[in-house]
């Protein structure tokens, strides 16, 4: 075998051909021969008993030849990518260009190449820390929580209110004819929270209780049941009780019974404890996140399409798993949201993108530090998987590509690295504090 030509026909993408002479060739077809043998019949020999001469005259001197080219092909085409020193990230399209038994055998591969990756500065990256301080005010909204536990709600005789929690009966009409859906009683419904269409609650505002009232208005264009989108309906309604929410006091009895602990003074504690700890955790996140951002902002590569799809396809796989443990496919969110499978790809590209690109500069960067990953260190990780997974560490090995996994580890140290050789100031970020204290304070 020998490598005649490599040319880079576009970014990332190389044409390959190579040689298989005339005596490679024949030993391709003997063993060509020796793998179909057993099913060759012809009048007057044996099957399987057929010689080699005798079905190549029967049958075409080339009928061995798809199977002696394939024999070439698997036994051949890496040996070649590998002369040409070209690093595939997918399956070659090939092609035979010539092929004789005199002249022997041409063979031309097309391969998308692993992309050339050129990286900026990637030590000394600048990112700026918020402060993770809880203050009082966030500590407070947090112990608001805790009333709410508590809350009841109390009726009252008065003109109902926005934020009011009311309870009706009302039927809707469209062109004095009721509609299907559009009838309940003793429906609990709080003023101002958007539940019915627009201007449905607000004209329940000022109303009293034994009131009974035309509420007129207009379906959206986009509302889900199509006979109603877009038509003006008029809603009777009767106005059964006004109720407002009461929180209790907090102190003592409330922390009893609605947490593990038995004075307020303990529970403030555990409550700033556990927020700064979560914040501490948001900002770090938010921290790496912008170090990666830079990282991918100084990093030139042109990524073939191949590595993006196959980016979002394992990113919608994950998006399925996780649907399917709440009982849902990815077909029947789509239908629920109105996109189409080419549009929720489309909304992964970008995310996909940064993410590919990430991952070819930890690997670069890895390549150029000479990082390596120890025996000791893929048996380390193995083990916390076990531990992680319930499951024996030889069963893990069966399950997953131990090669890809050394890399993993390999960028998680590139990941490290970029880290622990960042830059990292001190600011003050109300948005970053603000949000991870909402997320907090929802858990």
């Amino acid at each position: 075998m020998a490598v005649t030509r490599c040319e880079c026909i576009e970014t990332n993408k190389y044409e390959l051909e190579f040689t298989v002479d005339a005596e490679g060739f024949e030993a391709a077809l003997q063993k060509a021969y020796n793998k179909e043998k057993k099913n060759i019949a012809i009048p007057g020999f044996r099957k399987g008993k057929v010689p080699r001469a005798l079905a190549e005259k029967y049958f075409g001197e080339n009928a061995f030849y798809e199977t002696a080219v394939n024999i070439l092909i698997n036994e051949r085409i890496f040996d070649a990518i590998d002369e040409a020193e070209l690093k595939p990230i997918a399956q070659p399209e090939v092609e035979v260009t010539s092929i004789s038994k005199e002249e022997g055998v041409v063979i031309k591969a097309t391969c998308i190449n692993y992309p050339e990756v050129t990286l900026g500065e990637y030590k000394g990256i600048t990112a700026a820390k918020p402060d993770n301080t809880v203050t009082d005010e966030q500590l407070d909204s947090q112990l608001e929580m805790l009333r709410r536990k508590g809350m009841r709600l109390v009726s009252v005789e008065r003109a109902a209110e926005n934020d009011d929690n009311v309870n009706i009966d009302f039927e809707g009409f469209v062109d004095e004819v009721a509609f299907e859906g559009g009838k309940a009683e003793g429906f609990d419904l709080k003023l101002g929270s958007g539940q019915f269409i627009p201007g449905f609650e607000d004209q329940i505002v000022g109303h009293n209780v034994g009131d009974e009232f035309d509420v007129n208005v207009t379906f959206p264009e986009e509302y889900h049941v199509s006979d109603l989108a877009g038509k003006p309906a008029v809603f009777k309604v009767k106005l059964n009780e006004i109720r407002v929410e009461e929180l209790p006091e907090l102190d003592d009895e409330l922390v009893k019974d609605y947490s593990d602990f038995n004075t307020v003074d303990e529970y403030k504690a555990d409550c700033k404890e556990r927020l700064e700890a979560q914040l501490e955790a948001r900002i770090n996140t938010e921290v790496e996140n912008a170090i990666f951002r830079t990282l991918i902002d100084r990093t030139t590569v042109e990524i073939p399409d191949i590595m993006i799809e196959d980016r979002i396809t394992r990113s919608i796989n994950d998006f399925e798993s996780r649907l399917m443990s709440q009982g849902m496919r990815v077909d029947t969110y789509l239908q629920y949201t109105g996109m189409s499978m080419e549009d929720f790809r489309e909304s992964y590209r970008a995310k996909a993108t940064d993410e590919v690109k990430l991952r070819l500069a930890l690997e670069k960067i890895a390549e150029i530090e000479n990082l390596e990953v120890s025996e000791e260190e893929i048996e380390k990780g193995l083990a916390e998987l076990s531990k992680q997974y319930n499951m024996p560490v030889e069963k893990i090995k069966q399950l997953m590509p131990m090669g890809a996994y050394h890399d993993d580890l390999l960028v998680g140290k590139a990941s490290e690295l970029v880290k622990e050789n960042a830059v990292i100031t001190d600011a003050v970020d109300n948005d970053i504090v603000s949000e991870a204290v909402e997320a907090a304070s929802a858990e």
